[in-house]
């Protein structure tokens, strides 16, 4: 005999005593059903944000052959991260997420480092968001209005780093303060959104389809010569008339230390072997894969939350993979006369192509399409930010946290730590003057937020001590299949921390060493003696 189903009110109360078997009280209000805690990541993934704003990216060093091959690979090995972050999500459904799994798992020690690494990839990918929407707009109105490409406001050009930063800054505004007013039109943005990319997506295809001018040939869809080699990508103007390998930090540029310590570098950028070329330009999937750990983040505003969190986690990546894989395989398919150095070398690739084939007013209305989407994976990562701060803050894990871990009164969300994580955003654009250096700094810190907890899990598992997830705990998990494929999650960040950590993104490198440096010395100097949880974890 199946046991009754619940009504609405009945699970949100089982939720809130879920929720207080684990060490919290309900504070927040549960307004998100299943098709929504869905849409907060599906949204952050927002693959008219990342597949559109990095496609020039992964053409130049690989050519069509980097969305042909490169995006379900990248696809495949993500699945496999998020089906692992699902099962831990069933099991412990929390605000704090994977900071939270880390700490039950490891210890406060590890649940610390998980948390703080969290909060950096979720402050630098809004950033990198927010900052993708600005530079994309300004070139779509620039196209509308036929600015040229030279076109200055107030003296300052169209194409500034810091221009464009202004512009991000007023796009953030709005979407605070809708975060700010209340979970449930952020829910309802949320899930409006996911209806917003995926129309997108199959109108783009439909009208490049049956209007585009240009189509390729099948062969061309697997060809693999780019138009920049990676030296020149990692290459700047130090001395005049002179590129040479350069670490460039805001208008600041210096001679390559990795080059310098490691002199074989040069050989091997110069010669430039394929695989080189191809994981470089990996990053334009793998950076669009981020975010879908919302989900986990929103665990105590959603209904049923041991099932439809996980859900939410899982299907975000599945459904974007396939829709994904439509957008950048018709865009590459229409790349005008095959040109993939103009396409490229374009400031705005996905533009480029959108209107040499088809009609200027459709192509405005193209251009539109995907920066309504943009804007609105903007607003889905603030949900998702500001969540995950508020979290460590609840149990003091972070200077300000008194602050911090207020929620306003009435409309239940964590007004300050919102303010406070948008401001990080801005502030993380100025130190990082270049799209693809932000977006690998919050590839790498979230997949490393990602893997610590699913690592923890598998450790467990294999040494039978401590806890793991079984399926006692939680009822959607991957059973006999869980500790391979939590391995293979384990191995891929393993390896895309190291591609995204080098030239031409050496500046990642060096900003993640001086992260991990300083999180050393909080720790140990301050933290370790008087950071305690509420979930009171062994001391490591």
């Amino acid at each position: 005999m199946k046991p009754a189903k619940l009504s609405r009110e009945e699970q949100i109360q089982q939720d809130a005593r879920d929720l207080a078997k684990l060490g919290y009280a309900q504070q927040l209000f549960r307004e998100m059903g299943g098709f929504s805690n869905f849409a907060i990541s599906f949204s952050i993934i927002s693959i008219l944000t990342g597949a559109v704003l990095l496609f020039g990216y992964g053409l130049k060093f690989s050519g069509p052959i980097i969305n042909t091959v490169g995006w379900p690979v990248v696809s495949l090995f993500t699945l496999c991260v998020a089906a692992s972050m699902a099962e831990l999500a069933s099991a412990f459904p929390t605000a704090g997420g994977l900071y939270y799994w880390s700490l039950r798992l490891g210890g406060r020690g590890w649940g610390w480092v998980t948390a703080w690494l969290n909060m950096v990839g979720q402050v630098t990918a809004t950033a990198g968001i927010n900052i993708a929407a600005a530079i994309y707009l300004i070139g779509a109105f620039s196209r509308i209005f036929h600015l040229p490409a030279d076109a200055q406001i107030f003296h300052v050009p169209l194409t500034n780093w810091y221009f464009q930063v202004f512009v991000m800054t007023l796009l953030m505004i709005p979407q605070a303060l809708i975060n700010i007013f209340g979970i449930r039109l952020t829910s309802k943005l949320n899930d409006f959104s996911v209806w917003w990319h995926i129309a997108g997506v199959f109108v783009i295809a439909a009208l490049l389809l049956f209007l585009g001018q240009h189509h390729n040939s099948l062969e061309f869809l697997f060809s693999s010569k780019g138009s920049m080699s990676p030296l020149e990508a990692s290459s700047a103007e130090i001395t005049k008339g002179v590129m040479t390998p350069a670490l460039v930090f805001g208008e600041m540029k210096m001679a390559s230390p990795l080059f310098t310590l490691i002199p074989a570098l040069a050989d091997l950028y110069r010669a430039a072997p394929f695989l080189l070329l191809f994981v470089l330009g990996t990053l334009q999937a793998q950076w669009t894969y981020t975010g879908y750990d919302a989900s986990a983040h929103v665990a105590e505003e959603t209904v049923m939350a041991r099932l439809n969190v996980s859900w939410g986690v899982f299907l975000s990546v599945a459904v974007s993979a396939v829709v994904g894989y439509l957008l950048v395989m018709i865009l590459t398919w229409c790349i005008p006369k095959g040109d993939i150095a103009a396409t490229a070398n374009d400031a705005y690739p996905v533009l480029y192509i959108v209107y040499q084939n088809l009609p200027e007013t459709i192509s405005h209305g193209v251009a539109l399409i995907i920066g309504g989407a943009m804007w609105l994976c903007g607003l889905s990562s603030i949900t998702s930010m500001g969540r995950m701060w508020y979290a460590f803050a609840r149990d003091d894990g972070m200077p300000g946290s008194r602050y911090l871990k207020l929620i306003h009164p009435t409309r239940r969300t964590p007004t300050h730590a919102i303010w406070v994580t948008c401001g990080l955003a801005i502030v993380t654009c100025l130190w990082a003057a270049a799209f693809s250096v932000v977006t690998s700094i919050s590839t790498i810190a979230l997949y490393l937020a990602y893997v610590l907890p699913i690592y923890l899990n598998w450790r467990n598992r294999r040494r039978k001590k401590g806890e793991w997830v079984t399926s006692e705990i939680a009822p959607w998990n991957l059973g006999k299949w869980s500790s391979i494929i939590n391995f293979i999650a384990i191995v891929w960040t393993v390896l895309i921390t190291i591609i995204f950590s080098i030239p031409p993104n050496e500046l990642v490198l060096w900003t993640m060493l001086l992260l991990g440096a300083a999180l050393a010395i909080y720790w140990f100097g301050f933290a370790r003696r008087h950071f305690q949880a509420s979930w009171r974890a062994p001391v490591l």
